[in-house]
C-alpha cells in the first residue's frame, strides 16, 4: 500500500503561481511512476504531467508545456508540481496517483495508477 496526501492548492490570480507537493508513503520502494491528473467541475478527470520514479524522465499534456514543472525528492518521498502563468482554465481539483507495476506503465492513462491522493483545490481567478 501507498498512501498519498497533496498539499499547496489555493487561490491565485491569473498569471500566478502555485506549488503543489505529494507526500507519499508506506511501500514507497515499490513506485515506478508518479503523476498528477486534474478535474474540473463537470469535466473528465485530465491528465496533467509524470515523472518515472526511478530514472525522473518528465512527460507533460500539451496545455501546461512551458508553465508547469514536475519534479521528485527521492530522500522525502514527495513529487512536486510547480505551476506557473496560472489560467482560469487551470481552475481544477489536482490529484497525484502512484503506479507500482512498472512494467505496464502509461503515464498519462489513470487507469494505469493504483493509488491516488484526496486531491487539492486550485483556483485561478481572472
Amino acid at each position: 500500500q501507498v498512501q498519498l496526501v497533496e498539499s499547496g492548492g489555493g487561490l491565485v490570480q491569473a498569471g500566478g503561481s502555485l506549488r503543489l507537493s505529494c507526500a507519499a508513503s508506506g511501500r514507497t520502494f515499490s513506485t515506478y511512476g508518479m503523476g498528477w491528473f486534474r478535474q474540473a467541475p463537470g469535466k473528465e478527470r485530465e491528465f496533467v504531467t509524470a515523472i518515472n520514479w526511478r530514472g525522473g524522465s518528465t512527460y507533460y499534456t500539451d496545455p501546461v508545456k512551458g508553465r508547469f514543472t514536475i519534479s521528485r525528492d527521492t530522500a522525502k518521498n514527495t513529487v512536486y508540481l510547480q505551476m506557473n502563468s496560472l489560467r482560469p482554465e487551470d481552475t481544477a481539483v489536482y490529484y497525484c496517483a502512484a503506479n507500482v507495476a512498472g512494467w505496464d506503465w502509461v503515464p498519462s492513462r489513470p487507469e494505469k495508477y493504483a493509488y491516488w491522493g484526496q486531491g487539492t483545490q486550485v483556483t485561478v481567478s481572472s
